[in-house]
Formats: structure tokens, C-alpha cells, sequence
């Protein structure tokens, strides 16, 4: 993609203190693009700003008023969010239905679930009244295929990420918004968080090309220890 191809866009990624999030981050910078990193932690996104030109917003996306007041803050600084990518999602430990607790599925729910609808949210407004607008979430290959590894919290949240998505695009593709899926599958390497990132960041990177009336609503990113880094997407097209 061209260097510029983001030139006066503004970014907010969530979870952008590592993986996915700061792959992104520092991706979108290099293409023009002003980014905005939320994450839990003011030293992580500190240390993560080292590497990816973009500001910091300290925000837990579980808790809907927080994330209000960073969108709100965004808006004031920026005037819009032109792409939001919603990065950030947790697992637990104990996540088998054996150990699992009541609390901890909550905690699960309100990250990878509620937190991204707050986020979009956010940012719907602003993009239906510029007619405009991307908005990327990162789901997971557990997402469409269940695992026991991964534990019945991550598995629903992941899957209903997916349909949150394809409701934006039932719902918003007359208001010029599009949004995508992205399933990154864990990678069998020392280098797992470094692979996971770029390939995540290349299916980021393939939802931005996509020509403004072309609404890719999944990508799914194999994992390495089936011995593929491959892409498969399905795409609809909204109304001229």
C-alpha cells in the first residue's frame, strides 16, 4: 500500500499496548494515519508508544463510561475516529466449564464482548453523520472452531464477535460504514506473538484496500501448526 494511504485518518486501537493492537498501530502510523492506543495499563501503552507513533489513552474497555470518556477525549483532539480496531480481549486460566467461575466468566464477557460493542458505539455516530467509516474486530479461529484449550468464555465472546460484526453491516452499510472480522489462529513458534501480530496486521491491511463499497465481513488467518499462514475471507457488497 502506499505510504500516504492514511494521510489525515485518525485510529483508535484497543489493546494496543502489544500483539495485534501494536502491530497495527505501528503499520497505520507508516501509511499517514494519527493513532490513538487504549489499553488498562499507562506503562504498557508508554512502552508501546516507543514503537508505534501514536497517543495514549488509558481506558478499560469493560467499563462503559471509561471507555465514553476516551472516545469522548479522542473527538475533542481529533474531531472523529475513522477507523476503530478492537483489539483487546482477555482469557483466564481457570476457563474449562470445570473451573471457570461465575465472576470470571463475567470478567471474559465484559471484555471481549461488551467492551467492543461500547467501543462501537463510540464511534458510530460521528461515522454515519461523515457517511464513512471501518471498523475492524478482532475475533479468533476459536471463534468459528471451538476448543477445549480455549474455554467455553473465549469461545462464546470470540463467536459473538463475529455476529456483532455482521450486524454493522446489516444495520450500517447505508450510513458508508464497513466492518470486518479478523481470525487470527495461534501460531506454534517462539516467535508466536511476533507472527500472530504481523499476520493479524496483514488482514488489517486487506480490510483497509478494500474498496469503500466492498464490506469484508471475515478473515480467518490459520494457524502455523497446520502448517499455513493463509487468508480466507468472504465479502458482500452494500448498496451503491
Amino acid at each position: 500500500m502506499p505510504s500516504n494511504t492514511l494521510d489525515g485518518k485518525v485510529a483508535w486501537i484497543t489493546g494496543g499496548g502489544s500483539g495485534i493492537g501494536l502491530a497495527a498501530a505501528i503499520e497505520f502510523a507508516k501509511l499517514g494515519a494519527k493513532v490513538v492506543l487504549a489499553g488498562r495499563t499507562r506503562a504498557t501503552l508508554e512502552a508501546a508508544a516507543k514503537h508505534a507513533k501514536a497517543e495514549i489513552c488509558v481506558c478499560n474497555v469493560g467499563d462503559k463510561h471509561q471507555v465514553a470518556a476516551a472516545a469522548s477525549d479522542i473527538h475533542k483532539r481529533h474531531g472523529r475516529v475513522d477507523i476503530l480496531v478492537n483489539s483487546a480481549g482477555i482469557n483466564l486460566p481457570k476457563r474449562s466449564f470445570r473451573d471457570v467461575s461465575a465472576e470470571g466468566w463475567d470478567e471474559i464477557v465484559s471484555v471481549n464482548l461488551s467492551g467492543m460493542f461500547y467501543c462501537v458505539q463510540a464511534v458510530l455516530a460521528g461515522m454515519r453523520a461523515r457517511k464513512d467509516g471501518l471498523i475492524i474486530n478482532i475475533s479468533s479461529w476459536a471463534g468459528r472452531y471451538a476448543s477445549t484449550l480455549t474455554g467455553p468464555g473465549y469461545n462464546a465472546t470470540k463467536r459473538a464477535v463475529i455476529a456483532l460484526t455482521e450486524s454493522i453491516n446489516l444495520e450500517e452499510c447505508t450510513n458508508g460504514i464497513r466492518a470486518t472480522s479478523v481470525l487470527p489462529g495461534e501460531a506454534a513458534t517462539p516467535r508466536s506473538v511476533i507472527s500472530r501480530g504481523r499476520r493479524g496486521t496483514a488482514a488489517c491491511a486487506a480490510a483497509l484496500s478494500c474498496p469503500s463499497r466492498t464490506r469484508e465481513r471475515e478473515r480467518s488467518i490459520a494457524s502455523s501448526t497446520v502448517g499455513a499462514i493463509a487468508a480466507i475471507s468472504t465479502t458482500s457488497r452494500g448498496p451503491k
